[in-house]
């Protein structure tokens, strides 16, 4: 035999010799052996139990003695000429408008008017711009992803119901009139 096949033979005995003894401690047969871990998770609680409730019925109370019927009043309205010249001699504000109205907490009760919505804030500011160039006081407010144009605030509403016509006639803007609040 050549030498060259004695290697080959002798290496060749030398792994299934190999094989023999390392496989068997690899594959036991066992498998795969998985960690097992103790569970923290608490058991179900038991299902509550079912009360039943009886409806109570109470009567409803009658008073003892019912109110008679009103005859309903008829109220005649006032001719054209007298409407006119209730109109003509009113003054155009009245001497109270110029107080404050005070709310519940004694705050006075301010309103605003918003003209816009806008989702795109760099359309806002442009309104802005503009309002500010023409002397109006002018805010913005974001709520969300919407921003809004406000102008005022001021005390009286009838200020900003001027103030609406005369921008829904210079811009095209017909906003609506709301309670001012610093939120």
């Amino acid at each position: 035999m050549e030498q060259s096949l004695k290697y080959r033979l002798a290496g060749l005995a030398i792994i299934v010799l190999a094989a023999g003894v390392i496989l068997p401690l690899i594959f036991d047969g066992e498998g795969y052996k998985e960690r097992h871990l103790a569970s923290a998770i608490p058991d179900a609680p038991g299902l509550p139990e079912v009360v039943k409730i009886e409806p109570v019925t109470v009567p409803a109370q009658v008073p003892e003695t019912l109110a008679a019927p009103v005859k309903p009043v008829v109220v005649e309205k006032r001719p054209a000429k007298v409407e006119k010249a209730i109109i003509a001699h009113a003054p155009e504000e009245s001497v109270d408008a110029d107080a404050p109205v005070l709310d519940q907490q004694g705050v006075p009760v301010a309103w605003t008017l918003q003209l816009a919505t806008f989702s795109d804030e760099a359309n806002a500011k442009g309104l802005r711009s503009q309002l500010v160039k023409a002397g109006h006081k002018v805010y913005t407010r974001k709520q969300g992803t919407l921003v809004k144009v406000f102008v005022g605030p001021d005390l009286q509403r009838s200020k900003l119901e001027k103030l609406k016509r005369r921008l829904e006639k210079d811009f095209g803007l017909d906003g609506i009139i709301v309670r001012f609040s610093t939120q």
